[in-house]
């Protein structure tokens, strides 16, 4: 398995909260907190699916750093480039063929012509299934309550607040769960009541 160190994730102990932000910031305080408690079963979540990470804490911290990088994910992959520069956010340089009217309006745009290409792919991909990114949100706040909040009052309740894009009324099911659980939880729903937010995302990565 491989990871990035600024990747964001959250860890917890049942269903507290003990660590979330970068996942080698995450790391070193799951560390931590086995050395003092080291019968807590610790899981840690990546923020954008809710996946489990695993990671080895045994040895001192430096031998658990050690083990991690080698494991750590590439900056950029490993693609045969033709023109000067490398792409970044594992974009992969293939060729395209437009008209030459084509890339004069692409050149006059915001950000250039690469910028341009995906934003077009990215509304294009959305129009074609609007709803899926609603949809892998609700997975993944699915993933981690089941993991972590399945023992917590109306648990059932919300899951289906949350599948049937109430917001008002997930909110108001988990008011009383743990403080960390909760705000960790509206961070990751965003998108699962409101997918226009998804859009807003794209943009960012895209740049």
């Amino acid at each position: 398995m491989y990871y990035s160190p600024d990747e964001l994730c959250a860890a917890f102990v049942g269903s507290e909260l003990i660590a979330t932000g970068a996942f080698a910031e995450v790391v070193h305080e799951v560390k931590r907190h086995h050395d003092a408690h080291p019968n807590d079963l610790i899981l840690i979540f990546d923020h954008k699916n809710s996946r489990p990470i695993e990671v080895d804490l045994r040895g001192s911290m430096e031998e658990v750093f050690e083990r991690l990088e080698k494991q750590k994910k590439p900056l950029e992959p490993k693609v045969k480039v033709k023109k000067p520069g490398r792409p970044k956010l594992g974009v992969v340089s293939k060729e395209v063929t437009l008209l030459p009217k084509h890339w004069e309006w692409l050149a006059q745009q915001r950000g250039g012509a690469s910028v341009t290409l995906r934003r077009l792919v990215g509304e294009a991909m959305k129009a074609a299934d609007p709803l899926a990114a609603q949809r892998s949100a609700q997975q993944s706040t699915y993933r981690l309550m089941t993991a972590v909040a399945g023992d917590l009052p109306n648990y059932e309740d919300a899951i289906r607040a949350l599948f049937a894009a109430e917001k008002d009324d997930f909110f108001n099911i988990i008011a009383d769960w743990p403080e960390g659980l909760r705000h960790h939880i509206v961070q990751i729903s965003e998108v699962a009541f409101d997918p226009s937010l998804a859009s807003e995302t794209q943009e960012s990565e895209s740049k």
